[in-house]
């Protein structure tokens, strides 16, 4: 699949706004990369499970190629690392959920948003002799998160899947239990599709009425993978690594067919949701109403978004950013958005 031009031009723009955003930092220039002092760095963040494989891979990539350089990236959920970022105690943290005008308004000094990639969340389930593929619709997931729809062989699950036989058991629902990004999107999708049903908002923390609760998408992935009758929801990337997870097929957004989750299908949301006239914000700017849930589109899988990179614009705030260290985040940044999405 080729690249929205939009997108690749947008995220060109951010890493600009982040190098022009680092005062007192010049470096020295190769091919388009501030590149780090020779003095060995540390960066540290912390925050997503959403993006974890991606990132995790990027900075083992990117200390092979600057062995001075070590990135620390701990996965501890979207909320707990934009406190972190507001406490100082991270050089960047990493949410699916871009802030919002209260969290902007409590943090010491203004920062930057930088969508470093696009995921999605899937609908994991564990039935035995059910592969992948279990059909399902908005208001179905809305109602079995609810606590509304109880047992797997419920009429309106077994409309969706009428050549399945589907077990007379009930459905344990496993849930995130931290503040996270995941849960922000996975409500954000129901929210938006589902409406008239689902009746418990967006947000990054869901006061759920069933299932039990799970830390990360790691923790989620456990109980669905080892227990039999579960139900949850993780990103797409814990699904496609896991090659004994089975997840569902959600419909789409014009409501004509049942969307695998793929690389591929993920891509047509993202360009449709990015179509012109769409703008998308620069780094500086709000991404509060940015929203690529529901996509139109035959092959348009609908539990898709952005995962952010945040950092200050002015990263002198940071207790112990030296000269030398900002030209390190810097140069990792940059390669995070270009280079490191190979």
């Amino acid at each position: 699949m080729q690249r929205r031009p939009g997108i690749s031009r947008t995220i060109f723009i951010i890493a600009l706004v982040v190098v022009a955003a680092v005062s007192g930092v010049t470096g020295y220039l190769v091919n388009g990369f501030l590149h780090p002092p020779a003095d060995g760095e540390t960066l540290n963040g912390a925050g997503a499970t959403f993006p974890y494989p991606f990132l995790s891979a990027v900075a083992n990539n990117y200390s092979r190629i600057h062995p001075n350089i070590q990135v620390n990236y701990q996965a501890i959920g979207s909320g707990a690392g934009i406190k972190a970022l507001g406490a100082k105690t991270v050089d960047f943290a990493a949410s699916d959920a871009p802030l919002s005008a209260a969290q902007i308004a409590a943090l010491p000094a203004a920062a930057l948003h930088i969508p470093e990639t696009i995921g999605a969340v899937v609908v994991a389930y564990n039935l035995s002799g059910i592969l992948t593929g279990l059909n399902l619709n908005s208001t179905t997931i809305a109602r079995i998160f609810q606590g509304n729809i109880t047992m797997w062989n419920d009429p309106r699950i077994q409309a969706l899947n009428p050549s399945l036989t589907l077990p007379a058991q009930q459905i344990l629902v496993v849930h995130r239990s931290d503040g996270s990004g995941t849960t922000f999107v996975f409500s954000g999708y129901l929210n938006t599709a589902a409406t008239g049903v689902w009746v418990l908002g967006q947000a990054t923390s869901i006061a759920w009425p069933v299932g039990i609760g799970a830390f990360g998408n790691q923790g989620v992935a456990g109980p669905l993978l080892g227990t039999h009758y579960t139900i949850g929801y993780v990103e797409l990337a814990y699904a496609l690594t896991n090659s004994a997870m089975t997840y569902g097929f959600v419909r789409n957004h014009d409501n004509t067919t049942f969307v695998k989750p793929s690389l591929a299908n993920v891509t047509y949301a993202a360009q449709n949701a990015t179509a012109a006239p769409v703008t998308l914000p620069e780094g500086n700017q709000s991404w509060a109403s940015v929203n690529l849930l529901n996509a139109k589109g035959l092959e348009s899988y609908p539990i898709v978004s952005f995962t952010y990179l945040l950092v200050y614009r002015e990263l002198s705030i940071v207790p112990g950013m030296t000269l030398d260290k900002a030209k390190a985040l810097v140069d990792f940044l940059w390669f995070v958005v270009h280079n490191g999405q190979a």
